[in-house]
C-alpha cells in the first residue's frame, strides 16, 4: 500500500448543514459489522485513526456497542461529545407518529448520548408496528403498513428538532422521486440523504437536486461493498491509483469528497481503517476520468425497492 508522507485536508473536509446546527465530516465510518462481537473494537480503531462522523442504525443491532467505544473515547479525553457527529436511523417497523420518539430515545440510551447529530429514516417503506424488525405473512413477504405515509413518519421527526433532542433529520435508501415529494412539503427539510453511491452508481441527479436544496448526500457502499463487478478494480480508478501512489480505495473516496459527496467506509482491520481515512485531493484529469471514461452502471443493494437492506441478514 502507498502512502504520502504528507496530506492535503480533503481528510478533514466537512459539509455543512442546511439548518445550521454545524457540518458533517464528510469521511464517515459505517456501523454494519456482519459480526457484531467486533463492533467496540472497530470504532476505537476508527477513533484512534481520526474518524469522527459514526453512522449508526436500531436495526444493526450494534448501537450498545458503539456506544461503549465512544464513551470510553471521550472518558479518556481524546475527544469532546461536540467534536463527535453521530448519526442513527429509525427502523421500518417505527415509522408510526407515536413509535418515533421511544425508538429514538432508545438508541440515545444505547448509544449514550443525550442528543443525535443526524436522524434518518432509514427506509421510506413502513413495516408492520412491532417488536419483529423483519415482519413477514406465512409466505415470507413483508407486511408493509398501509395505514401510514412518509410525511406522517417526517412529521415526527421535525418535531424531534424542535425539542432539540436531535441537530438535523434527514432520509435514507430514498428515490429522488420520493424525496422531491418531501421536499416539497417538509417543514425542515431534510438535511442529509443516505444512498448508495460510487463510481457504478454515481447518482450525479439526485446529487444536483440535493446541493440546489442544500442537502448533504452520504453514500454508503462507497467502494462497491466488495461486489461484482468490483469498483476497485476498475482499469480507470486502478490506473488512477497508479499514476498517483494511492490505493484504488483512496482515489475512489476522494472523488467522492471532491465532488461534495460524504462517504462512509466500514472496516474492522485497523490497516483498511486507517487506508480509508488517508486520502488526498485527485488531479481534475482525474476526475474527469472517473465521470466521463466509467460506463458501468450498476446498483448492488435493492433496498430502494422494497425497503429491506441488500447487506444486512436477515437472522443475526
Amino acid at each position: 500500500m502507498f502512502y504520502e508522507a504528507f496530506h492535503d485536508d480533503l481528510r478533514d473536509t466537512a459539509f455543512a448543514l442546511n439548518n445550521g446546527a454545524g457540518a458533517m465530516p464528510a469521511a464517515g465510518f459505517g456501523t454494519l459489522f456482519k459480526d457484531l462481537s467486533v463492533t467496540t473494537q472497530a470504532i476505537t480503531h476508527a477513533l484512534e485513526a481520526g474518524f469522527r462522523h459514526f453512522d449508526c442504525a436500531e436495526r444493526y443491532r450494534n448501537e450498545e456497542q458503539v456506544g461503549v467505544a465512544l464513551q470510553a473515547f471521550m472518558d479518556a479525553g481524546k475527544a469532546r461529545r461536540e467534536e463527535l457527529f453521530i448519526t442513527t436511523k429509525l427502523w421500518n417497523t417505527n415509522h408510526r407518529p407515536e413509535r418515533v420518539l421511544p425508538a429514538f430515545e432508545a438508541s440515545c440510551r444505547r448509544l449514550q448520548v443525550d442528543y443525535i447529530d443526524c436522524y434518518l429514516i432509514h427506509t421510506p417503506f413502513a413495516f408492520e408496528a412491532g417488536d419483529d424488525q423483519d415482519p413477514r405473512d406465512v409466505f415470507g413477504h413483508v407486511r408493509y403498513d398501509s395505514g401510514i405515509t412518509l410525511i406522517d413518519t417526517w412529521r415526527a421527526l421535525e418535531s424531534l428538532v424542535d425539542e432539540g433532542r436531535c441537530r438535523s433529520i434527514g432520509l435514507s435508501d430514498i428515490t429522488l422521486e420520493a424525496l422531491k415529494a418531501i421536499v416539497a412539503v417538509a417543514r425542515i427539510k431534510p438535511a442529509v440523504v443516505q444512498v448508495e453511491s460510487h463510481p457504478y452508481l454515481p447518482e450525479w441527479e439526485l446529487l444536483e437536486f440535493c446541493q440546489q436544496h442544500g442537502i448533504i448526500v452520504l453514500a454508503f457502499a462507497p467502494l462497491g461493498h466488495g461486489m461484482e463487478p468490483n469498483v476497485l478494480e476498475e482499469p480507470v480508478i486502478t490506473g488512477i491509483a497508479q499514476r498517483l501512489q494511492k490505493t484504488p480505495a483512496q482515489v475512489a473516496l476522494a472523488w467522492a469528497v471532491q465532488r461534495g459527496v460524504a462517504f462512509l467506509t466500514t472496516s474492522a482491520t485497523p490497516s483498511h481503517i486507517q487506508e480509508n481515512r488517508d486520502i488526498s485531493t485527485l488531479p481534475h484529469r482525474a476526475m474527469h476520468e472517473i465521470r466521463h471514461d466509467i460506463t458501468t452502471r450498476i446498483r448492488f443493494n435493492s433496498v430502494v425497492e422494497t425497503g429491506v437492506p441488500g447487506f444486512i441478514p436477515r437472522k443475526q
